[in-house]
């Protein structure tokens, strides 16, 4: 049994619906607060992703900047110049933008613009700069459509950063070979809004280019921000950020050598991407690669119970906006009732689909909900024992359509969409 949980924590942890778990869940100083974003989303190639590098460097931890500048060039198709981006020969960087560029225009011009002009309407005015979401994958893309003025974003997976050290050393097949990763993954992830992480395990553990660096850099050209700075960190036990300095990199396992990858990918497992809209006060992504479950058997690490870092990295960050979507039910399960609770006490406003937290738990923490769209039961096995939940609440509450998708779909293919808000 222990094998199916650690697969579904595995999928989940990305939010794929390729999952197999069992039928029955078990019985987890700021910024300046941003400006809003204009309501249209900003195309491939808008004139406003130029990419900046800040008068001084971070104030700690070795400055990645120029890595990420090279990134968001090649891998994320972002505009500006870069000597590190040169690297990569311009035919093998136009065909991969090519890829690249297409998919983000149409995951704009499909979904982005749906999406954002429903969250504009529906977001409170006073909802929480700081935003959490768990079981993210690589979607930082959905938090900035959902929350564009939010000055902090905080996604977590079982899947790293990535090792951001290795564009310029790779050349001919196996700069096809990860650029060609790239390409499918955002590809997927674009055309379904989430992410399969079946398929991303080896992309991003193993994967010779920092995948899922990459893709928040995308959400960053995507959504028209300039890139301003990126670091890396750990959690020190207080839950207190250490950014990784230049001995702890110098340390690391050597970059050329393919046999390292996923070594290195977790030592670079949380990164941190600041960015901006043109002349805008500064927005902050973290991620943060995390076992969400209560204990070891959940995912790979040891999970909350046994390593709270990351629950006490988030208690710190006081009341928050959350969001969470195509987590393989995973909170409904008393195996990941400690990022659960921490949600129920932490999170003032909330937009999932019905892989959030259900309203058996939520109605008794002080919260209502607001539904949209259709659900009658799950599309995969994962959600069963949730369901009648979920059914019984959306069959209470009046029909409000959905004109677009939120993750998960329901077991007849429709969309919803869930809005959890703590009662005044």
């Amino acid at each position: 049994m222990r094998s199916f949980v650690l697969v579904a924590v595995v999928v989940a942890a990305c939010g794929s619906d390729k999952s197999s778990p069992p039928s029955k869940p078990a019985t987890t100083p700021s910024p300046t607060v941003a400006a809003p974003v204009p309501a249209a989303a900003a195309g491939a190639g808008s004139a406003e992703n130029k990419v900046i590098v800040p008068a001084k460097p971070p104030a700690a931890g070795r400055d990645f900047t120029v890595e990420g500048k090279a990134l968001f060039i090649v891998g994320a198709c972002g505009e500006g110049t870069s000597p590190e981006a040169e690297v990569v020969p311009a035919a093998r960087r136009k065909r991969h933008c090519d890829v690249v560029s297409k998919a983000q225009t149409e995951y704009g011009d499909r979904w982005v613009g749906k999406a954002r002009a429903f969250f504009a309407e529906h977001v409170p005015a006073d909802v929480p700069k700081k935003v959490v979401y768990p079981f993210a994958g690589g979607d930082l893309s959905t938090a900035l459509t959902v929350y564009p003025a939010a000055e902090e974003i905080t996604t977590m997976s079982l899947e790293p950063a990535g090792d951001p050290r290795t564009l310029a050393l790779l050349k001919g097949a196996e700069l096809d070979a990860a650029l060609g990763k790239v390409e499918f993954e955002l590809k997927w992830l674009y055309r379904v809004n989430f992410s399969n992480t079946i398929n991303m395990i080896e992309a991003m553990r193993g994967g010779r280019l920092p995948t899922q660096l990459i893709f928040g850099l995308s959400a960053v050209k995507l959504h028209g921000f300039e890139l301003v700075a990126v670091r890396y960190f750990r959690l020190e036990d207080d839950g207190a950020i250490h950014y990784l300095d230049d001995a702890e990199v110098a340390a690391a396992p050597d970059a050329k050598k393919a046999s390292t990858a996923e070594k290195r990918n977790m030592l670079f497992a949380n990164v941190e991407v600041q960015f901006r809209k043109a002349g805008g006060p500064i927005q902050v992504w973290r991620h943060i690669r995390a076992n969400l479950g209560n204990d070891a058997s959940q995912g790979i690490g040891p999970g909350l119970k046994a390593d709270p870092r990351v629950l006490r990295h988030l208690e710190a960050k006081g009341q928050v906006a959350g969001m969470t979507k195509a987590a393989s039910y995973l909170l409904s399960w008393d195996s990941f009732s400690l990022i659960r609770d921490y949600l129920l006490k932490h999170v003032t406003w909330m937009v999932s689909d019905a892989t959030g937290v259900a309203p058996k738990w939520g109605k008794r923490g002080g919260f209502e909900y607001e539904m949209y769209g259709m659900f009658e039961g799950p599309h995969i096995e994962a959600g069963n024992g949730i369901s009648s939940d979920w059914s019984k609440e959306f069959s209470a509450q009046k029909k409000r359509p959905l004109k677009f998708r939120f993750g998960y779909y329901d077991k007849k293919f429709r969309n919803h969409l869930v809005l959890m808000k703590r009662k005044a």
